[in-house]
């Protein structure tokens, strides 16, 4: 293993750590972490850019990139139902109106771009797949 490759694999798990994080931490963005988490392993680590090109965590963010599909309208919905909630938290937490006042802005403005985002339209086999994986739990 190369130095440059040994350099791409730790970043690219620093990235990919970060982009675990980012699913829970409203603000953080947690696509193009997991996108430049598969570049470095694409020329690192074959393997391990399979591996994460067929995860069902991370796979769907990198899929829905390289193809320009859009965003399923669901993932939409958590992603402002989470957005708002932890802006919520934090506003409480902060008790201060100007930092209210900015949270409410950065919202509006990450809520318009999830909007604005291309929408990929969900088809009956993926209702019945995500029926079926409900099943399993």
């Amino acid at each position: 293993m190369t130095i440059k490759n040994a350099l791409l694999m730790t970043l690219g798990f620093i990235l990919l750590g970060l982009g675990v994080v980012a699913r829970f931490v409203p603000l953080m963005p947690t696509t193009p972490l997991v996108l430049l988490a598969a570049g470095c392993f694409s020329v690192s680590n074959k393997k391990i850019a399979g591996w994460l090109q067929r995860n069902r965590f991370f796979g769907p963010y990198i899929d829905h990139y390289r193809t320009k599909q859009g965003v399923k309208v669901s993932l939409k919905i958590v992603s402002i139902i989470i957005l708002w909630l932890g802006l919520f938290i934090s506003m409480i937490r902060l008790q201060s109106i100007k930092f209210c006042i900015i949270l409410g802005i950065v919202g509006i403005g990450v809520t318009i771009h999830l909007l604005l985002i291309k929408t990929k339209k969900e088809t009956g086999s993926e209702n019945i797949e995500k029926i079926e994986n409900i099943e399993k739990i």
